[in-house]
């Protein structure tokens, strides 16, 4: 059961595809999300949105073990284009598993295990991310249809779920490469994602 959400602050964030407005919230029990805002995204029309699970090694360090980090910056270039639009992003590390355990799951990967095999090995979920936080912070920030930026049917589901209409679905196949082929197969075929 998802924890209550609180709305802590905002500010001004400028980045390389403009100027966001960052909002924190934070979970009862501590966990901490961030939502990235940019145009009037409560005018009540369809706004460009994802929601992105945090991912240190593709975001931060450039991995190209995974395609986290290229879609990131994508759809923060999406919304810029759009001159609108909310990123919600989760703080929910390795699909969830924390970053201790995907370095293990990596490790795993690295002998020949694909992403779901490592994690299973590890008698851990294969995907234990949360979405519905998401529903809190798109209700806070008066976000009521959405342009699903994802490859992810889960995440369209989850927003239906929570009464938060999906008009269209975005795909974002961007960071392919040598390195993620294998990762990338696993998530259409063992996760259902859309490529």
């Amino acid at each position: 059961m998802t924890k209550p959400l609180k709305f802590i602050a905002a500010c001004r964030l400028p980045t390389e595809w403009g100027v966001f407005t960052l909002h924190g919230f934070e979970e009862t029990g501590g966990q901490e999300h961030v939502a990235l805002t940019m145009g009037d995204i409560a005018d009540g029309t369809p706004v460009p949105a994802r929601i992105h699970s945090e991912c240190l090694t593709g975001d931060a360090l450039f991995s190209q073990k995974c395609d986290c980090g290229p879609q990131l910056q994508a759809a923060m270039q999406a919304v810029q284009q759009a001159g609108r639009g909310v990123i919600v992003y989760l703080r929910q590390e390795g699909r969830g598993i924390g970053l201790i355990n995907k370095i293990r799951a990596y490790r795993l990967q690295d002998q020949g295990l694909d992403t779901v095999e490592a994690n299973v090995a590890l008698g851990l979920p294969v995907d234990a991310r949360d979405f519905t936080p998401a529903k809190h912070i798109f209700e806070h920030l008066g976000v009521k249809e959405v342009k699903l930026l994802t490859n992810n049917p889960e995440k369209v589901q989850v927003l239906a779920d929570a009464g938060i209409r999906v008009v269209e679905r975005v795909p974002l196949q961007v960071g392919e490469n040598i390195e993620n082929e294998r990762y990338l197969s696993t998530k259409a075929a063992k996760l259902g994602h859309w490529f």
